[in-house]
């Protein structure tokens, strides 16, 4: 498996890491050596080592999806069902941090991001939403200063799912899974859906994201949407999306997919040289080793 990638990896063919899980999301290196994920359906977040195998650290965790850590190594996550992005206190608590945006209610926060400056960026698509429910009416990537506030980075995202900095953070990718429903109707029908790309934007100095551009095509007629992403040290793209996670150059020229026994849905780089590559991918998290580290997607 994945032979045609060994200019990427190492190690070629995935390690089921562990499984019996319903739904993995957020993948997260700790620098206690361990990969950190939730269990979506189950409320729940873990963590694997092979030392000592699966444990969970947190229950009702408000279905919580994207993970990463802020400048301070306090972990942050998107609570999906409690429509709130909630950082980890040094008691262990969970404090919201962002979950009303110019006195309206956030959407249902996906994936985050934190820059080396401390801005923390997040994406709030509105689909994950009925209509009645929504008190924004945009989808976009948000993002918290230092100083605690709120703004908006973007609205130019039809439904932006996973975001990632370029090494030297003047660019940002944001994976757009879908336009709207139709775009589920369509991949039902195994037809092409011709609205899966990763956007980029320039970031701005004050930190917005402007000149909004599409990077790379993901249309696809295969299971699975762009979704998670994850940039290695010499800018190459990897996202997960139909059929595997396809690696892109820092061009967008597409230089393969990898391919896993099940479809991936996020990723993040780990392991003392960061040369870890591990996959939440339905029931199970895998494990590939890349010749080149990865970025450690947070500071």
């Amino acid at each position: 498996m994945n032979e045609d990638l060994s200019h990427i990896l190492e190690v070629t063919y995935p390690e089921m890491a562990c499984t019996g899980f319903r739904f993995t999301e957020g993948p997260l290196w700790g620098p206690d050596g361990f990969i950190y994920f939730v269990d979506i359906r189950r409320d729940l977040q873990l963590r694997w080592s092979r030392a000592t195998g699966t444990q969970i650290v947190r229950t009702d965790s408000g279905e919580g999806n994207g993970t990463t850590f802020d400048i301070n190594g306090r972990m942050i996550m998107c609570e999906g069902s409690r429509r709130r992005v909630t950082r980890q206190q040094n008691d262990g608590t969970w404090a919201d941090i962002a979950s009303c945006y110019d006195g309206k209610r956030i959407n249902r926060p996906n994936d985050v991001v934190c820059r080396s400056d401390g801005t923390i960026y997040f994406t709030d698509p509105a689909g994950r939403l009925p209509a009645q429910e929504r008190e924004l009416d945009f989808a976009g990537v948000m993002m918290i200063a230092n100083d605690g506030s709120l703004s908006v980075a973007t609205d130019e995202c039809e439904y932006p799912n996973g975001l990632a900095f370029s090494p030297d953070e003047k660019t940002m990718y944001v994976a757009i899974s879908r336009l709207d429903e139709s775009c589920i109707d369509e991949k039902e029908r195994s037809e092409v859906c011709p609205h899966q790309y990763i956007r980029a934007f320039d970031v701005q100095p004050d930190g917005s994201l402007t000149n909004n551009r599409i990077f790379a095509d993901m249309s696809s007629a295969e299971d699975g949407v762009p979704d998670g992403m994850k940039v290695d040290v010499d800018g190459k793209i990897f996202c997960t999306g139909a059929g595997g996670c396809w690696v892109f150059d820092s061009d967008g020229s597409h230089l393969g997919t990898i391919k896993l026994q099940e479809v991936p849905a996020n990723l993040a780089f780990g392991g003392p040289d960061r040369r870890d590559l591990f996959f939440t991918a339905r029931t199970s998290v895998y494990l590939l080793r890349t010749h080149r580290p990865g970025l450690p997607g947070h500071p």
